[in-house]
């Protein structure tokens, strides 16, 4: 069982701590907003990583294969959430201004979380990885053991993606320096948008 653990680990750490979309909004709610009120933020995105981690452990994962055509669709439809995202924090200018105080939330990170394709993908390796050797341990609940290992890994990683934006957001409450901030995270969603287009080019010409 140990080896087992440390091998899932292994893998899915990496996956799941990579500054993806939701890692990255994750960074820049905790600078922007602080830890408390990005707590309903993580909520909105595990939640639907558990539903999607559901649908897929019990047999979502077919549908994807028949109709490869459906997880293009989500990830352009992502694609066009995050270049909104990234128009967003550049449109914060002072701290007058509405955007500024207004929080990125529950029904953020849910949508973000559902029109993520790295997190429909993510979960479905995990389960073409590890279903096997996770029934050999557990039988019949193995699926379920899955879910709750990952939807734990999720929230503590989240939770730390969340507190190293907090931290550089301590760093200065310079008005100058928040604004540089807001465009780095608006630069890095701007890139992680052409990345996930370049690979959604690449997946409707092969």
């Amino acid at each position: 069982m140990i080896s087992f653990f440390l091998t899932w680990f292994g893998v899915m750490f990496a996956m799941v701590f990579s500054p993806g979309p939701a890692n990255i909004i994750l960074a820049a709610a905790g600078a922007k907003q602080g830890i408390k009120r990005s707590i309903p933020l993580i909520v909105g995105i595990d939640s639907i990583f558990i539903i999607k981690s559901c649908l897929i452990g019990f047999g979502l994962a077919e549908i994807f294969q028949r109709y490869p055509l459906i997880l293009v669709i989500v990830q352009w439809a992502g694609i066009i959430y995050l270049i909104w995202l990234a128009l967003k924090f550049l449109r914060i200018e002072d701290s007058e201004n509405s955007d500024v105080n207004a929080t990125l939330g529950f029904v953020e990170g849910a949508v973000l979380q559902t029109l993520n394709a790295k997190g429909w993908l993510l979960v479905a390796l995990m389960f073409s990885l590890f279903s096997e050797p996770a029934f050999e341990l557990w039988g019949t609940n193995s699926t379920a053991i899955l879910i709750a290992m990952l939807a734990g890994l999720n929230i503590t990683i989240h939770t730390t993606w969340v507190t190293i934006g907090a931290s550089l957001g301590y760093l200065s409450k310079n008005r100058q320096f928040e604004n540089r901030m807001n465009r780095g995270f608006a630069l890095a969603l701007l890139l992680t948008a052409v990345w996930l287009g370049w690979q959604g080019i690449e997946m409707t010409t092969n």
